[in-house]
């Protein structure tokens, strides 16, 4: 169960992180990850289904999901059209593609061809149980995009891609092109769903093409819910909380299915769930947020001299 949770938390955090740079360090509002999460899902097991290599099915999965994100980028960019629409069209475009990847199937099993399980048991061997070998994979695969997305923010160029959401005129400034830096940050958020989909197909046992129905909402509260646990103004402790956040989530999830008939919750209701828990992590956010300036504001206006009346006043 726990192993379950954390394997779970981990793999779709990688979807998270893709989230986090569209939406948090882009202002980017991109839905594409609804179509490039199934792409790279897709993807990797076409490859792995035709006696391709693990490795290789797990980096076409990226690579497919950062073709998605350029097609929304080319959209925006070329044709215009708003971030929100831009995702819509790539998404839904992406869902035939999708099924032209899987041969036409819907999904495709592939319990004889598991890429993530033969990496954990080529790494750790066939002793180490199958839980403890998935988790142990998982746990490294979070860990180094965690690791190389700190190192890409710490470069020249993940810096002025935190600076053009935060404020594209000083982008512009320093004689760099927003919109390329922008394309590339949307290639990443998407190759990175798209790995998660890899993954996430690995681990599930098979690919479907409506993999991404719900995944915005699910990534998008793993976010809200790493940025309540955990408060800080580091890059690589906000990446670390957006998979604490992940892991958090599924296990909110999994208590809901498992112990929800308590207060009449069915699997029905798991996106109803989902959605209110995104509006109470707002909502918690901003009143946290708001309390210590007041607190602070009424302490300095008790703080301040009072001004002296004047003799003929």
């Amino acid at each position: 169960m726990i192993e379950g949770i954390l394997v779970e938390g981990l793999v779709y955090g990688i979807l998270a992180l893709g989230l986090f740079i569209s939406f948090r360090i882009l202002d980017f509002a991109d839905l594409t990850v609804e179509g490039s999460f199934p792409a790279g899902a897709a993807a990797a097991a076409a490859i792995v289904t035709s006696a391709g290599s693990p490795f290789v099915a797990i980096i076409a999965g990226f690579a497919a999901g950062g073709l998605a994100g350029l097609v929304t980028s080319l959209v925006h960019h070329r044709l215009k059209v708003p971030p929100l629409l831009a995702g819509i069209v790539t998404m839904t475009g992406f869902y035939s593609i999708n099924l032209r990847i899987l041969g036409g199937k819907p999904n495709l099993p592939l319990i004889r061809n598991n890429p993530l399980l033969l990496w954990a048991r080529t790494w750790l061997g066939d002793a180490v149980p199958q839980d403890l070998a998935l988790l142990a994979a998982a746990l490294l695969a979070g860990l180094a995009v965690v690791a190389l997305m700190d190192l890409f923010f710490h470069t020249e160029v993940g810096i002025g891609m935190g600076a053009l959401g935060d404020n594209e005129a000083s982008v512009i400034q320093v004689g760099v092109n927003p919109a390329s830096l922008r394309t590339l940050g949307i290639v990443l958020a998407n190759g990175l769903a798209g790995l998660s989909g890899a993954l996430a197909a690995s681990y599930q046992g098979f690919a479907d093409v409506n993999f991404g129905a719900g995944v915005v909402a699910s990534g998008l509260a793993s976010v809200m819910l790493g940025e309540l646990l955990v408060k800080s103004h580091f890059i690589g402790i906000q990446l670390l909380r957006v998979l604490l956040g992940s892991i958090a989530f599924r296990a909110l999830m999994y208590a809901a299915r498992s112990w929800g008939y308590v207060a009449g919750i069915t699997p029905n209701d798991l996106r109803l769930l989902t959605a209110l828990l995104i509006i109470g992590a707002v909502a918690l956010s901003k009143y946290s947020g708001k309390r210590p300036r007041k607190a602070a504001s009424k302490a300095a206006s008790r703080a301040a001299p009072r001004p002296r009346r004047g003799c003929c006043s």
